[in-house]
């Protein structure tokens, strides 16, 4: 998915870093580029590399035999792909795909575990990610289980403009069919009702969000959960300070 030109943004988990540890985690990384539908990393492979988007984004999906992936977390510079390095374990759990083009900061897995051990503030910043993430996964799976396709295709679009910085993006439907793990006509009609309340635009795959307050009043009140318990756990005080 590519999005439209935004200003660029820091990554919140490394902004949140003592500066000394922030600078030495700077020190270790290299900006690069995240384009549209690389895969970073396969499940049951090491980790080679962890990456800290600033204006890309990245979806953490799963493969179950024939079907098309199913898109069950999003990335965003809120967060990192290779978060549950932090458990000690190497291995991909998730498959990461480039779902928005962008710049990233990347740093080797062996480097990054070595910060690990010498950063108790980014062990600990991590630790609490690892939660949120969980969370989302977890939320993400009740969504599909439960709520119909036109709040689900809302609740996906409200975390896509929160990290593509932008009002605008272009997919397909049969993208956003996969990825929600719907039928294209599915998404045919629930981005139609969508647009017919004036809620979005949508011509020959171009998005553009017209009213945001609108739509989180017709998204899943999953939306809603994954940003409050980001905000709880993330924040300074937060949860078991």
């Amino acid at each position: 998915m590519s999005t439209s030109t935004a200003k660029p943004v820091t990554n919140r988990l490394i902004e949140t870093l003592p500066a000394n540890d922030r600078k030495r985690l700077l020190a270790l990384s290299e900006p690069v580029d995240l384009v549209f539908a690389d895969i970073l990393c396969e499940p049951n492979q090491p980790f080679r590399h962890v990456y800290f988007p600033l204006t890309g984004f990245i979806s953490l999906v799963v493969s179950v035999g024939t079907h098309p992936p199913l898109e069950m977390g999003l990335i965003g510079n809120e967060g990192m792909l290779g978060a549950t390095l932090v458990l000690g374990v190497n291995n991909v759990p998730l498959r990461g795909v480039v779902q928005g083009t962008g710049a990233a900061l990347r740093v080797t897995a062996p480097a990054f575990r070595r910060e690990l051990r010498n950063s108790p503030a980014l062990h600990q910043g991590l630790s609490r990610y690892l939660y949120v993430l969980m969370a989302q996964l977890a939320q993400t799976s009740a969504c599909t289980r439960f709520h119909e396709v036109e709040a689900r295709l809302a609740r996906w679009l409200l975390l896509t403009h929160d990290r593509a910085h932008a009002d605008h993006f272009h997919l397909t439907h049969q993208y956003l069919a996969d990825m929600l793990g719907v039928r294209r006509s599915g998404i045919t009609i629930a981005a139609g009702s969508l647009q017919q309340r004036n809620l979005i635009e949508y011509t020959r795959g171009d998005i553009r969000i017209l009213d945001r307050v609108g739509l989180e009043g017709v998204a899943c009140e999953c939306y809603a959960a994954v940003v409050e318990d980001y905000a709880r756990v993330m924040a300074p005080g937060g949860v078991n300070d």
